[in-house]
């Protein structure tokens, strides 16, 4: 399985208020490329604006800030995942992948000005208080949210631990908007916890995709193995709202249950972005059935590992339509201190599947009977085709495809729960079909 050199790639989507989901290459671009021709025709017209705004404009502005807002003006307008770190917020980047710092525990994107809510990450303050996939966050505190930058709604979230905020959220099947208040944690997340659903039936959670996650993976299912007897029967691989992480990570989940063949390629300008992986020939359970859980909170390296188990015949997708971020974000440390996050690449699933903003369509579609009861009148969870300037699938095709130990052993409800539900019949389905065709 190739290794990534040099840097790591973001798959995680947006920007994370209280989870270490970004991550920055680690060293000055080597390359020495030959410049571009310089537009000179179009520089001589910001020039000219530029001296306008100084002039003419009703007040004095400062060179520094003009400059920077032109730069956060230029990369907002190639895609909703590119962004300018300034030093301040490079550096909350990079103390963020440390997880030292309160936060909410939730993940957020910036649509039209407003601040839209990807996934509430488990056992957070975000997902205690009822935050929701694809909720509008309107204010912050008593400051509204539009013509912020998202760093800076970032940065308003983010805060001491046990320090309060309230958030005005409008959501789609409300008549009114909703007012949370919040309490910053430091947020620890436990990114894979474990349980029976029944004998022989495992059930295995991923809430996101850090370097340490298949390691986790894989130790959770001696665990399942072992109550099971020695040997599964099933298991439900559980990705619903889990936002993303990093690519190595997603990479060395799938090859958990793989023993061959292509796990993902991404795709992109430079060189560095051109990358293969493939799987290594060990199942750690042994070609057991699996079923994987999605929904529209399922995005970048959680599409990654479902649509490598679909496309190899692995698993059986169940649930709903996935956000669709198929795009690679690699953060670029400058000279300044600051720090460019740009999409660099696409990736593609083994049968050459662009999933950006489209998504991976369930082999199965469940939907779930709460959500569905609140979205009788149209609402649904945003997803990255909805985004402001998402990147177009080139193959034409946007409409396919904190916690503690009792929390982390808590067993999932399956009586509560119908998604699982039909998962765990499913693979009793699998089973029985198993059985009577050795038999």
């Amino acid at each position: 399985m190739k290794k990534l050199a040099h840097y790591v790639l973001v798959l995680a989507l947006g920007a994370s208020i209280g989870i270490g989901a970004t991550f920055y290459r680690d060293v000055l671009a080597e390359r020495h490329e030959a410049l571009q021709p310089l537009p000179l025709d179009e520089l001589k017209v910001f020039t000219e604006v530029f001296g306008k705004i100084k002039t003419d404009y009703v007040e004095d502005v400062k060179d520094n800030k003009l400059l920077v807002d032109a730069i956060h003006g230029m990369l907002s307008g190639l895609d909703p995942h590119s962004a300018y770190l300034d030093p301040e917020s490079f550096k909350e980047v990079r103390i963020g992948t440390e997880g030292k710092f309160g936060g909410l525990g939730i993940e957020v994107t910036m649509e039209n000005g407003f601040v839209k809510v990807v996934a509430p990450i488990d056992d957070t303050p975000a997902d205690r208080a009822g935050l929701k996939a694809g909720d509008l966050i309107t204010r912050l505190d008593d400051t509204p949210v539009k013509g912020m930058k998202l760093n800076d709604a970032v940065r308003r979230m983010r805060g001491k631990p046990n320090t309060k905020i309230k958030l005005t959220v409008v959501r789609e099947d409300e008549p009114q908007p909703l007012e949370f208040v919040l309490t910053r944690a430091v947020i620890r997340i436990t990114s894979v916890r474990s349980s029976m659903l029944e004998d022989g039936y495992g059930y295995l959670r991923i809430t996101q995709f850090q370097s340490a996650t298949a390691d986790n993976v894989r130790r959770e299912l001696g665990k399942l193995k072992k109550d099971a007897g020695g040997k599964l029967k099933g298991l439900v691989l559980d990705l619903r709202n889990n936002p993303g992480g990093v690519l190595n990570g997603a990479v060395a989940v799938s090859d958990t249950f793989l023993r061959k063949g292509l796990i993902v390629t991404t795709k992109g300008r430079v060189e560095d972005s051109q990358l293969k992986f493939t799987a290594t020939p060990t199942d750690y359970i042994d070609n057991t059935p699996i079923v994987v859980l999605v929904n529209g909170g399922s995005a970048s390296a959680s599409e990654i590992v479902a649509g490598a188990l679909q496309d190899h015949k692995r698993a059986i997708i169940l649930g709903t339509k996935t956000f669709g971020k198929g795009s690679v974000q690699t953060i670029l440390p400058m000279n300044n201190g600051a720090a460019l996050k740009i999409t660099t690449a696409r990736y593609y699933t083994p049968g050459d599947r662009s999933i950006q903003a489209s998504g991976i369509v369930p082999d199965v579609v469940v939907e779930d009977l709460k959500i569905a009861r609140n979205e009788t009148n149209g609402a649904r969870r945003i997803r990255e085709e909805d985004l402001a300037r998402h990147l177009k699938n080139e193959n034409g095709d946007d409409e396919a495809g904190a916690k503690d130990d009792d929390a982390v052993k808590k067993r999932p409800s399956i009586e509560d729960d119908f998604q699982l539900r039909e998962a765990l019949n499913l693979l009793k389905g699998v089973n029985i079909v198993g059985e009577q065709r050795s038999s």
